[in-house]
């Protein structure tokens, strides 16, 4: 069957050249990827190092045609596109960094020795890469967490081929990225293979029940983890889905911070709610206010802003109608609406921003839901020392956030980090959830349903996704790998309990 792209401005449907990749064509795939984990793993860490500087570099060479063939297919505007791209390129310099420093590795030494227990043998223990892996595109990032995202650069970074499985969003973005990444392949000697585009909903479900892949990475919905899951259970043997799903990210706003910066706090919550039509994971649903002058003064300058916006192009017909949907559901559930701008209903996938609120009592678990888009809620509350309750409200995570102000209460700020460290896996002080940081500390997870795992889809870390713990027991050291030898001095190593660190080990481009 052959593969459409859509027009968001506009809904219209076009054909491409792209055909869905059958059972047959999976299968295959994934053959190729099998047979390319022995280069990926003969490159060593600075061969992979080096292959990851050539990818950025020829996504950055093929700039102007993967923007262009992304604004055309999701409508996220130039400047954001360039920008996203900007940021895919910095994800695989960053981990060719990770690789350099190989700290990732977790290397230890035990020599062997006497213990309380008697004799213990020599043991030598590190991360050593899964294999094949399955990496599902995402609707609202085209780049930076579709085939060359984050997934797919700590996935090579590892030394698991990958195989991902195209957004029907962005079908030729998804192919042009797929290019770019095996053209960089090519101009190092490698094969077929080490990354590879598969495409239809199908093809995904075949891809996951493959014997030979042996984890799989998603950033979309609860309901198509969920597919996912079923597909993978269907297995013999089970692996690992990492996904990241469905979060909220409320922000509380304390009464100083409220009466000292107001305006200030409006202008940054109408940016996070509204950028990239609110289809970011880290949008902030939902926005705790005081019910007093200032809280008053802060929701009339939002919904002037919300009230002059323009319309918001969605990326598909489904979160279109999603959101509608779930505008309409919060209404009926007892959230007021503040402000609503008027659109051109009939363009394409476009919707209206929307601001709403309601009063803490009234807050419950229907309104506390995600809703995907151009949507935030306002709650009101008359006493700081409810919010900790009804914080419980709200579903887990990726992000708390906490404004505070000169005269706000300590002990109120401590209170609602301690909500916050149970329910989240970033708190944010005074600023916005929106815009993830691409670093080595950063961690971006939370509690289900925020995601499925412990482990982050972004920043370094993410890389442990994809390894496992091996151990070599009285092993010979010409089978070591090299940086279990004794005489390797490259890397920061736990070497009888006591940490070493690498004397060449650097940490760069990051």
């Amino acid at each position: 069957m052959k593969v459409t792209t859509t027009d968001p401005r506009g809904g219209r449907q076009h054909p491409t050249d792209l055909v869905e990749t059958d059972e047959s064509g999976v299968a295959a795939v994934v053959g190729r990827a099998s047979r390319a984990a022995q280069w990926l793993s003969d490159l060593g860490r600075t061969g992979r190092a080096r292959l990851l500087d050539a990818v950025a570099a020829a996504l950055e060479s093929r700039r102007a045609d993967l923007v262009a063939t992304a604004e055309a297919e999701t409508a996220l505007g130039q400047a954001r596109l360039d920008s996203e791209l900007t940021r895919a390129a910095v994800q695989f310099r960053m981990f060719a960094a990770v690789l350099r420093d190989g700290g990732y590795l977790e290397a230890a030494i035990d020599h062997a020795a006497d213990t309380p227990l008697g004799p213990g043998p020599d043991v030598r223990r590190m991360l050593v890469p899964l294999g094949p892996v399955a990496v599902f595109g995402a609707s609202n990032f085209p780049f930076a967490f579709s085939v060359a995202g984050g997934d797919t650069a700590s996935a090579l970074a590892a030394g698991c081929p990958t195989v991902a499985k195209a957004h029907p969003s962005h079908p030729l973005t998804s192919r042009a990225s797929a290019d770019a990444i095996e053209s960089a392949v090519r101009d190092l000697g490698g094969p077929d293979g080490v990354l590879t585009a598969v495409y239809g909903e199908r093809a995904g479900r075949w891809l996951v029940r493959q014997p030979a892949i042996r984890a799989a990475a998603l950033t979309g919905s609860v309901g198509a983890a969920r597919a996912i899951q079923a597909a993978i259970d269907e297995r013999a043997d089970p692996i690992p889905l990492y996904a990241e799903l469905s979060s909220v990210n409320p922000i509380v706003v304390l009464p100083d911070a409220a009466a000292s910066r107001g305006d200030q706090i409006a202008d940054g919550l109408f940016a996070s709610f509204t950028a990239s039509g609110g289809q970011l994971c880290t949008k902030p649903g939902l926005a705790f206010l005081p019910a007093d002058p200032a809280g008053d003064r802060l929701v009339d300058t939002l919904r002037g802003k919300v009230a002059s916006a323009g319309g918001s192009v969605l990326l598909n017909q489904r979160i279109r109608d999603a959101y509608n949907s779930g505008a309409a559901a919060l209404e009926k559930a007892g959230a007021r609406l503040v402000a609503q701008p008027r659109i051109d209903a009939e363009a394409g996938f476009t919707v209206a921003p929307t601001l709403l609120e309601v009063d803490l009592p009234g807050l419950t678990a229907e309104i506390a839901d995600e809703c995907f888009g151009p949507l935030m809620v306002v709650v009101r509350y008359h006493d700081v020392a409810d919010l900790d309750a009804a914080l419980v409200t709200v579903p887990p995570s990726l992000t708390g956030s906490v404004h505070r102000g000169q005269g706000d209460d300590t002990d109120a700020v401590r209170g609602l980090v301690h909500v916050f460290v149970a329910r989240a896996g970033r708190i944010v002080f005074d600023g916005y959830p929106t815009g993830v940081r691409v670093s080595w500390a950063q961690h971006h997870g939370g509690p289900w349903p925020s995601t499925n795992a412990v482990h982050t889809s972004v920043g370094a870390t993410s890389i442990r996704r994809f390894l496992r713990p091996l151990a070599w027991q009285n092993a010979p050291e010409w089978i070591l790998p090299e940086e279990l030898r004794d005489e390797y001095t490259a890397i920061p190593r736990r070497v009888d309990g006591r940490l070493v660190p690498g004397v060449e080990s650097r940490r760069e481009g990051c």
